[in-house]
């Protein structure tokens, strides 16, 4: 059976309001398909380094959030930044959103991601 999927529009102004509420700045940096884009979401720890998440399928057929570039090298945001760049290019109904989690408390769903 299929998980029940929200519109991507409304996830993404739904973790714009939590970043609100937990005092997290986070912009739309790329507004893509407002029913089914795919969404990527650059977390920059500042000092700590930069990931960026997006969701994919573990083993077991569930969806997860995966770092998929980044980490906490100095050249962290800019691997992420080319990421983004080439899925750009491939998906134009991508999104991308942009928060600053200086102490890593954003979990997107709830969960921890994998890495």
């Amino acid at each position: 059976m299929e998980e029940p999927r929200l519109k991507t529009e409304f996830w993404v102004k739904a973790q714009l309001r939590i970043c609100d509420l937990a005092l997290l700045p986070a912009v739309v940096a790329r507004r893509g398909d407002a029913d089914a884009g795919q969404v990527l979401v650059k977390v920059n720890r500042m000092g700590a380094g930069c990931e960026l998440l997006a969701r994919r399928m573990d083993a077991l057929g569930r969806r997860v959030w995966m770092a998929v570039a980044g980490g906490g090298g100095p050249d962290a945001e800019s691997l992420c930044d080319s990421y983004v760049l080439r899925e750009a290019d491939i998906d134009p109904d991508l999104w991308v959103l942009e928060i600053e989690d200086p102490k890593g408390q954003y979990r997107p769903d709830g969960q921890t991601p994998l890495r």
